[in-house]
């Protein structure tokens, strides 16, 4: 447990957007003695105070126990997002691993556990005004990352009442951007071989405008210093996290000066299910139906008993991952790394 020298955090699916924001904020801070990340893949990256170690959460070999001992909180991150045309794949990792990861961290005797929920576990909401942390969670059945974050909901709930003395906190944030996360999430969302030169906005004269495609962003180091101040804080339960202005067409015409297009939701979904069923797009549109009926969130809780507020607007934060597409930028980890391509 913690000492004199700082308290032990241990963050699962460290390598990835989130885990290395986490990652490095949390090794930043002199509150904490050392971090311990789990990742499939060590990376080729050494912050302060942190070591590493190989672990699959979807393993039933994988030593969870013995990694979460003497930790003071348990950060869990590790997700995957692919194969898309694949869900009991996904499953294992996410919701079998997850489970696992939560009755180890039980077993192991961790007193907190901040968990990564995210916008996608919530159920269809309006897109005018936002709704707190109360709204229900049953997410967008077709699509399997909400599924799947919808039903580690409902693990959760019965997880805090077996283990009452462990602090659960559950974050929901909205989507997450930084610089370095570009070609990673080029990749997981747009293909391996999407030109990232393509967001130059001289190359889209126009800009589809699909009714109820309105969401919002948030910087990925704002999201961490949530998860950092939710390892010592103590709160319980879940926290939205996002930006403003929510981004819609018309914010995304002024960012890139492209005139905004009116295009029905029914021929955007069939553009990208012919390119989905095709294997050229790893993005489902089951997701599409998802994100078109996610609500907009309040993030009042997080301001009033994390002390947390956001540096960037969404408008920056887009700017900075819009730069990152062109230039294939990327970090020191497996998922991370970055490529040019076009």
């Amino acid at each position: 447990m913690s000492s004199a020298t700082g308290s032990r955090i241990v963050v699962t699916g460290a390598t990835g957007n989130v885990g290395t924001s986490v990652v490095r904020l949390l090794s930043e801070d002199p509150e904490v003695g050392s971090v311990l990340g789990l990742a499939r893949r060590l990376p080729d990256w050494s912050p302060p105070k942190t070591d590493w170690a190989a672990v699959d959460v979807a393993s039933e070999h994988a030593d969870l126990v013995g990694h979460f001992s003497g930790a003071d909180a348990v950060v869990h991150l590790a997700w995957a997002f692919q194969p898309t045309h694949d869900p009991a794949t996904t499953w294992r990792t996410n919701v079998l691993g997850s489970i696992r990861v939560f009755e180890a961290a039980a077993t192991a005797g961790v007193p907190a556990l901040v968990h990564a929920s995210s916008v996608g576990a919530y159920s269809p909401g309006p897109k005018d005004h936002p709704v707190d942390e109360s709204w229900p969670t049953h997410g967008w059945p077709d699509a399997a990352y909400c599924r799947e974050k919808a039903y580690l909901e409902r693990a959760l709930d019965s997880f805090e009442r077996d283990h009452p003395g462990i602090r659960v906190v559950r974050m929901r944030p909205a989507f997450l951007f930084k610089r370095e996360s570009a070609s990673e999430q080029r990749r997981i969302f747009g293909g391996r071989f999407l030109p990232g030169p393509l967001a130059r906005p001289e190359l889209l004269p126009f800009l589809p405008d699909v009714p109820g495609l309105r969401v919002q962003a948030l910087h990925t180091d704002d999201a961490a210093h949530a998860y950092r101040l939710a390892t010592r804080a103590d709160v319980r339960g879940p926290f939205n996290l996002a930006a403003d202005p929510p981004v819609d067409a018309e914010l995304l015409g002024e960012m890139l000066g492209s005139r905004r297009v009116r295009l029905p939701r029914s021929a955007a979904r069939s553009a990208i299910a012919a390119a989905w069923g095709l294997r050229l797009l790893p993005a489902s549109p089951h997701l599409f139906d998802a994100v078109l009926r996610l609500p907009l969130m309040d993030w009042s809780r997080a301001r009033t008993e994390l002390g947390w507020r956001p540096e960037r607007t969404a408008t920056e934060v887009l700017r900075e991952f819009f730069q990152g597409l062109q230039e294939g930028a990327g970090a020191q980890t497996v998922p991370m790394r970055g490529r040019k391509v076009g």
